[in-house]
């Protein structure tokens, strides 16, 4: 499993694009789906996940929807159109940095990186 520490910084990204995948979820579908498409590497908790999922809305890149299921309500987050855009920029960040970790990762003893 991969170490919170790691992946709090990548959880705007990550919700983004799932939810760019797949559109409308609510919580528990979204840790489920990061566990299932990491092979169990990503477990998120929800007092990680839902401050991100509140201050994505505040930020105007999600909606919720609420719905009765069973007698409960389930509360659903979807993009906005701005929301889409997010999740471009997002993900071209997270790229760029995954590159620039590869690189670091990668370094030879020796050799002149200037």
């Amino acid at each position: 499993m991969i170490p919170s520490e790691l992946i709090k910084g990548s959880l705007k990204t990550i919700v983004l694009k799932v939810l760019e995948e797949n559109g409308r979820m609510y919580g528990y579908d979204i840790t489920r789906k990061v566990e299932e498409v990491t092979k169990g590497k990503i477990k998120l908790t929800y007092g990680a996940l839902y401050p991100v999922l509140h201050k994505l809305e505040n930020e105007g890149v999600l909606v919720t929807e609420s719905e009765n299921y069973n007698n409960r309500i389930r509360i659903y987050y979807s993009l906005t159109k701005k929301g889409h855009s997010v999740v471009a920029e997002k993900v071209k960040e997270m790229k760029d940095f995954i590159e620039s970790l590869e690189s670091i990762i990668n370094l030879k003893p020796g050799l002149n990186y200037a």
